[in-house]
């Protein structure tokens, strides 16, 4: 394991601290957990992320007949 020196504002380290004590491990410790759980989150598809996520709601309509209605108002020529 390689060991890094970063500088953090005084905040972020309180609330390092604060979240380090509650679960009870090290400041390092919750720094690795957060490193590990942004690469994950960063490492997936960002199409993927994003599937579904307006499938509830209501209030926009069928987003072929917006796609279609938009066609059908520009001149692609």
């Amino acid at each position: 394991m390689t060991r890094i020196l970063a500088d953090l504002p005084d905040e972020d380290i309180r609330w390092l601290d604060a979240r380090a004590a509650q679960q009870g491990k090290s400041r390092a410790s919750v720094l690795r957990e957060a490193v590990s759980v942004y690469r994950a989150e960063s490492s997936q598809d960002w199409i993927a992320r994003g599937a579904g996520y307006w499938k509830h709601r209501d209030d926009i309509g069928d987003g072929m007949e917006y796609q279609r209605a938009m066609r059908a108002d520009h001149s692609f020529d």
